[in-house]
C-alpha cells in the first residue's frame, strides 16, 4: 500500500515517515512545496499523480494560529480551498482521502470531551479556515476520513514539548497556561492510527463509515500539567529541567481566542477501527525520551 502525504515539512507527515520506515507493507511518500504548494491549486494534482498512491493522506495546513487573524485569506487559500483541491485529486485518482483537522473548530464552552456531532463554532481564523476545509473535504471525495485532533507534538518540527525543553534550558521557572484543557496528542500515534485506518480502508472496499472522526490522545489535562510532566520526565532521563507557574489565560494574551475546553472524545475512531491511542503521559516518556542523549541539542533546535 503507498501513501502520498501532503505537507512534507510537517509533524504528521514526518511522523508517517518514519512510522513506516523498515515495513514492506506500506510505503510513505511525502509530497511538498514547490512540487505540491497548496497555495498555487494547479500543483496539487499533478504532484499527487506522480507520487501514484493508494490513498493521500492530506496533512498539509497553515497553523500559525496567531498569524492567521491577520492573513486570512492565505489561510483560508491554504486550510480551505488547498484541502478541497487535495481531496479532489484523490478522487480525480480514484483513492480515498484522510484528513487532519482540528480542535478549534469548537468554541470550548462544551462540559466534557466533545463528540463529532457537536455544533462547530470556532473562535479565530485558523479554525475557521479548517472548518471550511473539512467542508470542502467532504464535498470533493465521498470517500474520506476526516482526523480531528488536538494538542499534536513529536520529535519532529516546532511544538510544545520541544519549546518547553529549550526554555528549561534557559531558565528556572517557566510561566504556563492553567486554565485551558486539552489532549496531548503525539503525531507519532496519529501516524499508527492512520496507518491502522489505511490498512482498513485498503482490505475492505466497500468501507461505509467515512466521516468525521476524532483521534487524539487517550486523557486531559491543561497545558501547565502538559508541561510539569514533561519536565519531569525529562528530568528523569537527564535532560533539562525547570518549575512550572501556574498563570491564566488573561495573564497570556494572545492576538486569536483559544478554546478552553479542547477534549475530544475518541471513542467513534476506537469503535470504527479498534484502534485507541495510549494514554497522553506514556507517549509523553517516548517522545522526551526520543529527544535525550546526544542528539537533544540538535533535536531542539530543528
Amino acid at each position: 500500500m503507498r501513501l502520498a502525504v501532503t505537507g512534507r515539512e510537517g509533524q504528521v507527515a514526518a511522523s508517517l515517515v518514519e512510522a513506516a520506515r523498515g515495513r514492506d507493507d506500506v510505503e510513505v511518500v511525502a509530497v511538498g512545496r514547490p512540487a505540491l504548494d497548496l497555495a498555487r491549486p494547479d500543483t496539487v494534482f499533478a504532484a499527487l499523480e506522480a507520487a501514484r498512491p493508494d490513498i493521500v493522506v492530506s496533512a498539509a495546513a497553515y497553523t500559525a494560529v496567531d498569524q492567521a487573524e491577520d492573513e486570512k485569506d492565505l489561510a483560508f487559500a491554504v486550510n480551505a480551498t488547498g484541502a478541497g483541491k487535495v481531496a479532489e485529486a484523490a478522487a480525480r485518482l480514484g483513492v480515498p482521502v484522510i484528513h487532519l483537522s482540528t480542535d478549534y473548530v469548537f468554541d470550548g464552552t462544551r462540559d466534557g470531551a466533545y463528540v463529532e456531532t457537536d455544533p462547530t463554532a470556532p473562535l479565530g481564523v485558523y479554525g475557521a479556515s479548517k472548518l471550511a476545509g473539512e467542508a470542502a473535504v467532504a464535498a470533493a471525495n465521498p470517500r474520506h476520513l476526516i482526523l480531528r485532533t488536538a494538542w499534536v507534538y513529536s520529535p519532529f518540527g516546532k511544538n510544545f514539548v520541544k519549546t518547553m525543553l529549550r526554555l528549561a534550558g534557559d531558565r528556572d521557572e517557566i510561566a504556563v497556561v492553567a486554565d485551558q484543557w486539552g489532549n496531548p496528542t503525539s503525531a507519532l500515534d496519529i501516524a499508527d492510527a492512520i496507518l491502522h485506518a489505511a490498512a482498513r480502508l485498503g482490505d475492505d472496499r466497500n468501507f461505509a463509515a467515512f466521516g468525521i472522526y476524532h483521534l487524539a490522545g487517550e486523557g486531559d489535562t491543561n497545558w501547565s500539567g502538559f508541561a510539569r510532566h514533561i519536565l519531569d520526565t525529562s528530568k528523569a532521563f537527564g535532560g533539562p529541567h525547570a518549575e512550572v507557574r501556574d498563570i491564566a489565560t488573561s495573564d497570556y494574551p494572545t492576538k486569536a481566542s483559544r478554546p478552553q475546553n479542547s477534549r475530544l472524545s475518541s471513542a467513534k475512531f476506537a469503535g470504527v477501527f479498534g484502534w485507541q491511542a495510549p494514554h497522553w503521559r506514556e507517549a509523553v516518556g517516548r517522545v522526551v525520551r526520543g529527544l535525550g542523549g546526544s542528539e537533544t541539542k540538535q533535536a531542539l533546535s530543528a
